[in-house]
Formats: C-alpha cells, structure tokens, sequence
C-alpha cells in the first residue's frame, strides 16, 4: 500500500504525491510541471506569443522565409522570398513585416523580395539609441553587405519610406530605384504642423488638405505612452485605422491582431516612439544632403498625395509621383492590386 501525502503547493492548486515502498515519489497525478502553475492569463500570452511570432506568421507567406542576421551592432529580423534583382521593403508604424502580406508575393513572381522589421521594430533588436534616420540606413546597408548583394531597390512606406530615403541619399551608389509610399524624410515642414487642429479639420476620417496627426506629437513623450498603452496597445491602433484609412474593415481583425501584439510591451511602444522623438536630428541631416541622382517614385494616398506631389521634386532630380485617391494611408491593405501594378510598372522601366 503507497501512503498518499497531501500537499497544498499553492492557494491555486493541490498536488498529491504517493510515495513507493523504497520511499521515492511515484508521481500518480504529474501535473507538478512547476510549483506554481500558469495562470489562465498566462496561457492567453503565451498562446498569443506563439499564434503571432514569425515562425507562425510566415505560414501565411508561401516561398518566404525567416531569417535573423547581426548588422551594425545589432539583431535585424527579415523575411525573404522569389529571386532577381533585389527589393528591399521597409514597413511603417505600428506594423512589422507582415504588412506586405497584401503585395509580397505578387512582387516576388519579378524580384527577390526582402522584408525588414526595421530597428525597433517586430523581432528586431529595440537598443537604446540609434533610431535616427541615418543611423537606421546604415543597418539597411549592413544587412545588404551581409547578404553579398551590389545593388538594390528600395521601397518604404511610412517610417519606412523615411529610411529608405535616408537610405537613398546616404547610399546613392547602392540604390538602383527608389520607391516611398505615403511617407518621405523628415523635413523642417514638419515643425510647422499644427498642435491644435483648425476648426472644422478634425473629423472621423483625416482631412486630406489640413491633416491633423496629434500622434506625431504624443509619441515624443518619453515614458508615459508605455505606461498608458502597454498591454492594450489596440486601442490607438484602431482608432488610427479608422482615422486614416477611407476603409478600415480592410484592415482584417487577424492584421490588427499581430500588429496589437507586436506593439504590447513597454519596449516595443519605447522603441518605435523614438523614431519619432529624433525627428530633429533626421530634420538637420536633411539639410546635408544633394539631389538624389537615382530615379524615385512617390505613390500617395488620399492624405499624402499633394505633399508628396509638392516635396519630392525639391529632393530628387528624377521623380515621378502617382496618387490613390481611393485608399487612406495604409495603401497595402486598402488597394494591394493597384500598388502592386504602380511599383511593377516603375521598376520594370
């Protein structure tokens, strides 16, 4: 007969361990995997973990892979898939590689597409410094030597078209095309944007002629934006869905979910906000730099579509820019097929 003992590890839990005739445990009921056990919301996290890291998300990727690589110091996360010349695709914010989930296949049937979570962002390494624009061109350029590649093309939306046109301009001799969506560098414009919005411009969709982006103001606050939006990061991410795209439900409940996830944690909102908050120094870098020598597209959506019509030709000597009026910021999403012909056409000129 094996005498049973009766032990309350926890307030959550009791274990009961039977021991054998030579005194060692015989463990009948083995769910003593650890002392305290995983509460439920800890099986949320880790099941959310699992169901949105880039082993899992790159299922959705068919001929894509997952690969990691130290360049400039640090860790780069990218994705790569379809072979050619090289396309570099830099995301914005608060997204991560999966946001050329929309178009990434389509392009790599041409090119050798190559994905980046940019410095700060996704998998990639969150430093504590280093998130100037030309800083973060200089990891694009570390990763392109450590992939034995000459030359490339470069396309970026958001905080992403602001590195690659950092990009661009600090690396003329490595940049074969340029392509910027819905964003472009830092400009001392960019001081002039208003911290009160005029009347009658702040409505449920952004105004197209006075935009009002009281984000770019609240991400230069250091500390406070972690502590408000950790752990439900959501809730600004679907009010800035809703906000800039003309269709938000293009967003899909799974993208807003991976993108919620990847932004979660107090270093992930550090990290990405200071992209932001060395806006300054990207400004006084600006004013360095010549002509970009190489032929550049600018594609804008209904928001962007002036200033970009407006602010590129002053910084490129070979420029083109197309609008798609009927889509809002997040151009992948709302209109993949008409992105997707706009940058096949450019590059295959």
């Amino acid at each position: 007969m094996n005498p049973v003992i009766h032990v309350n590890l926890t307030n959550q839990s009791k274990h009961y361990l039977p021991f054998g005739s030579f005194g060692r445990p015989m463990f009948a009921y083995l769910w003593v995997m650890k002392i305290n056990e995983m509460t439920p919301m800890d099986k949320d996290t880790r099941t959310s973990q699992d169901t949105y890291s880039d082993d899992e998300l790159i299922k959705h990727f068919p001929g894509f892979t997952n690969h990691y690589a130290t360049v400039n110091g640090m860790q780069l996360h990218y994705v790569t898939g379809g072979s050619g010349m090289p396309l570099i695709c830099l995301p914005g914010w608060p997204q991560t590689w999966y946001s050329y989930h929309p178009v990434a296949r389509q392009l790599a049937k041409a090119y050798r597409v190559i994905i980046v979570d940019i410095r700060g962002m996704g998998s990639s390494e969150k430093p504590a410094s280093g998130y100037d624009k030309k800083t973060m061109a200089t990891d694009i350029r570390e990763l392109i030597r450590h992939l034995g590649l000459t030359k490339v093309h470069l396309m970026g939306h958001d905080i992403g078209g602001m590195v690659a046109m950092s990009f661009a301009f600090n690396y003329p001799e490595l940049t074969e095309k340029l392509i910027v969506l819905d964003g472009s560098h830092p400009g001392e414009g960019i001081l002039q944007m208003p911290l009160i919005p005029s009347p009658g411009t702040f409505a449920e969709k952004m105004d197209a002629h006075r935009p009002y982006a009281w984000w770019m103001g609240f991400n230069q606050v250091k500390g406070l934006p972690e502590q408000l939006l950790e752990g439900r990061f959501h809730y600004l991410q679907d009010w800035l869905f809703h906000y800039v795209m003309l269709d938000d439900s293009k967003m899909t409940p799974f993208e807003r979910e991976v993108y919620a996830a990847a932004y979660n944690e107090a270093e992930s909102i550090r990290a990405s906000n200071a992209w932001y908050q060395t806006f300054t120094q990207d400004i006084e870098d600006a004013k360095t730099y010549p002509q970009l020598p190489m032929p550049v597209l600018g594609i804008g959506s209904y928001i962007s579509y002036g200033y970009m019509q407006m602010g590129l030709p002053y910084v490129a000597n070979d420029v083109n820019v197309i609008g798609i009026l009927d889509s809002g910021h997040y151009l992948y999403e709302e209109q993949p097929q008409q992105v997707v012909d706009a940058v096949l056409r450019f590059l295959g000129k």
